[in-house]
Order: structure tokens, then sequence, then C-alpha cells
């Protein structure tokens, strides 16, 4: 017979309230189900074992730690709980952070069994990472060719302030600049995202400038050359499935071109003699340089590109479709344009739009978005110009508040993220894309039916419903890819991954929405606001990235591979 012990977090720790991932940490020991006559309630909250795993099953108000003891000792270990219990309560009070060290040691020997203890099971990150591999299916119907453009180059990575330090820059205060001038105005950008583990990318105005500091980023001691472009990285990771064939469009120099996989058709008028150099200034969790701090690992990234900044392959990317024949088509680097300023990208943006429409309307268009900072830039591409044309979009966090900001959509007051995105915040923005530049009306002219999320912890897919199929295994895969890749390997090893996402989350920010929970073994969390069909997966975070650039070029390829146009309707 077991005896279960039952003690509310509210009464021990006032104001506290327990989250689902300590309850994890407090399952202690596997026991067989109670009869029902075992189960104990507390002001209405109940705790009672299924199967070998706790579950702990409260209402909206309170939370409740459950610690099961069995066996001749029941009893000195039921007292031992409570007075454990008691005594975490006292402390409590002299150091609120006392709980959280407490509860990474409660699985102390005295609450445990050698034949029954959590660490025999598997851990969360196995269970995700075995449901992926066995839910994870390629569709019916795959893609055979896939023509990408148009922003390309080669990538400098280096570490951030090692570089920053060799050119004598002194650590000081972060600011944000649209575009960079000089090496003072690189110093503070690169400090303001370094201080937000975020994200960005930035136009360096002067030439010579930038070429100084290109050279010392490429005799930097550690320093690696990469494919770079999100259109040659999408290409690239694409490539890797033999059945695929890839046309990629852009400025491809000598370099770049014996770097890319030799799948790659590149015609031959996308050919240049120099190639374009991105600088890629990493960081890691944790990394301090003077007062800033990173909280979590990314990169910043800065050029003088001139060919991708004017999107000049755009007219020879859509010029070779006609004899290529793609089944779908990747568009990348308006970003890059925005650098230019106002007077340049206003009209080159009407051009590119214009050469966009010359796309078959069969041809599915997915459009890859990255850093932008101009609000009247992104309020052209997505109210007027290039969203409602192309049928799925890809992007992070900082985009997609950015672009809620832009267009004055929902939480658009938010300054920025506070850690992990909140789900009902990023689905309320995915929500509203849809309703206003999408096709979730039937009757409207815009062709956006897909936009595929990602963010450190988790990724969504949100599509409307009728156009695209496999979307929990494109979802699941582009999380894959995040979590394998950014440890450099080819697969997951869950000993160097760890599980960030929220287990517990709600649809909405707003009212009416529906709480909603992550099941390791069934690791896709669907839900539906009208008819948009929303898709969560959990990302296995990689505890000390390798390498994070490109990791959302390969997310979507990743998802964009595993995913099936249905065919009922053109675009």
């Amino acid at each position: 017979m077991c005896v279960y012990v039952c003690v509310c977090v509210c009464a021990v720790f006032p104001g506290r309230r327990c989250s689902f991932n300590d309850l994890h940490r407090l399952s202690l020991l596997q026991l067989p189900l109670p009869p029902p006559a075992a189960s104990r309630k507390l002001n209405g909250s109940v705790c009672e074992r299924a199967g070998k795993r706790l579950l702990f099953l409260t209402d909206k108000s309170e939370a409740c730690t459950f610690i099961g003891v069995c066996g001749s000792v029941m009893w000195r270990k039921a007292s031992v709980a409570a007075l454990l219990a008691l005594a975490v309560g006292y402390f409590y009070h002299g150091g609120p952070d006392l709980p959280e060290q407490i509860l990474q040691y409660i699985s102390l020997p005295i609450f445990q069994s050698s034949s029954h203890s959590l660490t025999s099971q598997n851990s969360l990150e196995q269970v995700i990472s075995a449901a992926w591999e066995t839910l994870i299916t390629l569709p019916t119907r795959q893609w055979s060719k896939v023509a990408v453009g148009v922003n390309a180059c080669v990538d400098v990575v280096v570490s951030g302030v090692g570089l920053l330090q060799a050119l004598a820059v002194d650590p000081g205060t972060g600011l944000d600049h649209e575009v960079l001038h000089s090496k003072e105005d690189l110093k503070e950008a690169f400090i303001h995202y370094m201080g937000r583990g975020a994200a960005a990318e930035r136009f360096f105005t002067n030439k010579e400038v930038f070429q100084r500091i290109a050279r010392a980023a490429a005799e930097y001691p550690g320093a690696k050359l990469y494919v770079g472009g999100n259109a040659a990285l999408i290409g690239q990771k694409l490539a890797t499935y033999p059945d695929l064939m890839v046309l990629l469009c852009g400025p491809v120099g000598p370099k770049l071109h014996e770097m890319l996989d030799e799948q790659i058709v590149v015609p031959p008028d996308s050919l240049q003699e120099v190639d374009e150099f991105h600088l890629i200034l990493e960081y890691k969790a944790g990394e301090q340089w003077g007062s800033t701090q990173a909280p979590q690992a990314n990169r910043f990234i800065f050029s003088h590109d001139m060919s991708n900044g004017e999107m000049s392959s755009l007219e020879t990317f859509v010029a070779s479709l006609e004899e290529f024949q793609p089944d779908l088509v990747v568009l990348s680097g308006l970003h890059m344009m925005e650098g230019q300023g106002r007077d340049v990208w206003e009209d080159r943006l009407k051009e590119a739009v214009s050469a966009i429409s010359d796309i078959r309307k069969d041809i599915p268009i997915h459009l890859e978005l990255a850093s932008m900072t101009d609000k009247d830039y992104m309020n052209s591409i997505m109210q007027e110009q290039v969203m409602p044309i192309v049928s799925s979009i890809g992007l992070n966090e900082q985009e997609l508040l950015f672009l809620s900001q832009a267009g004055e959509g929902p939480h658009a007051d938010l300054a920025a993220w506070k850690s992990i995105p909140d789900v009902g915040r990023v689905s309320d923005i995915l929500l509203w894309i849809l309703e206003e530049h999408g096709r979730s009306d039937p009757s409207s002219e815009a062709d956006l039916t897909r936009i595929h999320f990602h963010t450190l912890a988790y990724h969504i897919l949100a599509t409307v419903d009728g156009y695209w199929g496999n979307q929990a295994a494109a979802v699941m895969a582009g999380a894959r890819v995040a979590s394998s890749q950014a440890c450099g390997l080819q697969s997951v090893d869950v000993s160097k991954v760890e599980l960030k996402a929220p287990v517990e989350f709600d649809s909405s920010h707003f009212e009416p929405r529906e709480k909603l929970s992550l099941n390791p073994a069934d690791p896709v969390t669907m839900w539906r606001r009208g008819n948009v069909t929303f898709h969560l997966t959990p990302v296995l975070v990689c505890k000390q990235p390798l390498r994070t650039v490109g990791l959302g070029d390969a997310i979507s390829a990743e998802g964009l591979v595993y995913s099936e146009l249905k065919t009922q309707q053109p675009f």
C-alpha cells in the first residue's frame, strides 16, 4: 500500500506558483496506479499516479507538490517529506531564490528507489527526439525542382567580441543603428543586440572602412569561411536531398562557386568575378564584454554588399524560371535593399514586384524574411508590394514583432520580447498577418496561406485550411534540423540539448483562449482559430551551439521539403 503526501505550494511558498517543469523535477518515484481510495484531495487539487508517471491535476489558482512514498519505511519517509516541505517554506522567506536551488537537489537518495528512479526513465529530450524520428515522414507528393534566389555571398565568421577588441574598440553603451557608418556605430549596434541575445543584420555604408574590417576579420585567429546569403544557404540545404534539383541565382563569385554543392545549378549570368563578403560576429551564451552579457548565443551580421543590396540578380532569376520549370520558388534578400535608402529601394521594390509577378501563378513562392529596421520599407513589403503575391513566408521572433509594429498589429506596443516569446502573443500576430494580408478570407485576392515561425525554444507553422498538407511533420523537421545543426551534428544528440519550450501555454493572449499543453511523446500541439490551423513543436536547444548562422534558412528549407501543396486551386 502507498501513502501519498500532497503539500500545497501556496501554503509553503506564499505568493509562489510552481511551474510544470518544477513538478516534473518533483516526480521522484515511479509507482503503480493506486486504488481510488488512495487519492487525497487538498483544496480541490487532486494528486494521483497514472501508470509510471506522476500527473499533477490542479485548478488554475494553485499548484500542488506531490511526493509519493512507499515501502516498509513509508511513514518515516512521509515524515521526512513533510519536514522538508516545511523547511523549504521557512527558508523561502529568507531567500526567494532558494526553492529553485532546492528543487534541483530534491532528488536525494532518501526519496529514490534504485529500481524506480526517474533517471532510469527516458528524459523528456529523449522522448521528443524519438518521437520526431517516428513521426517525421515525407509527403506523398514531393518537389522535384526548386528555384532559389537572390542573395548569395561568402560568410566570414569570427568571434564578435574578439574582432572588436582586435580593432581597438572599447566596450560601452549599446545603441541600435538602422545603417552603420563607422566602427563606433558597429560597436554600439553589436552591444545592443548582444545584450538581448538577438540576431540582426545591418548595411555598412563606408566601403573603405568595411574593407579594413573585413581584412582584420579574415586574418583573425579561428576565422572561418562559409557559404552565405539566405538563398545560397537554403539552396545548400535543399541540395542534401539527392532527388531534388536546385537552381540558385545570385551574385556568385569564384570562392562561393567553389564551395557550393555540385547538385546546385548556377546560371552563367549569375557568375561574377569578385565575391561579396559578409561579416558574421558571433557570441556565446553568457559571454561578457564590459557590462554586457549575452543571455543566449546568436550573431550580428553586417556587409557592404552592393550586388545583393540592389537585388541585381532578380531579373536573371525570373528569366531563368521559364527554362528550369520549378515546382517551387524560394525568394530572399529583400532586406538587403533597406540599407540603400528610400530613394533607391522605393523604385527598386516596384521593379522587383513587377518581376515576381511574372512568375507563373500555379507556382508557389516562399519568401524568407530577415532583420529590418525601416517601418516604411516593411510596410511596403507587407501591405502594398510583395507579401500579397507570395504564398508562404518564413521569419523569426524579431521579424514577426517588427512586422506587427510596422503595421500597427497585435502587441505592437511591445518594445521587444522578454526571454522566450509568449505563444499566445505569437499566435495573435500570425493570425493577424493571415487575416489582414493573406487569404484566410476566401474572397481575398492575396496568395499568402502559410507562415513558418521559428524562435530558439519552439516553432509554429500557421496555415490557412485547404492549401497545405503534412504540416505536423514539416514543423517537426524544422525543429529537428535546428537542434542538430546548432550542435554541428547530422542528428540530434540528446546529451547536448535541452528543452526550453513552455509545456503549458495559451492559444491567444486575448479571450476567448484555449489552454494548451505539450505532450513529449507526440510533440506537436495543434489548435485552430477560424480557418487557420497552428502546429507547434518544441526545439531541443543546443547547450553549446557551434554555429548559429543559417539556422533560420535551414529550418525554412527543411519545413518546405516536408510540406505538401494541395492541388485544388492555383496561387
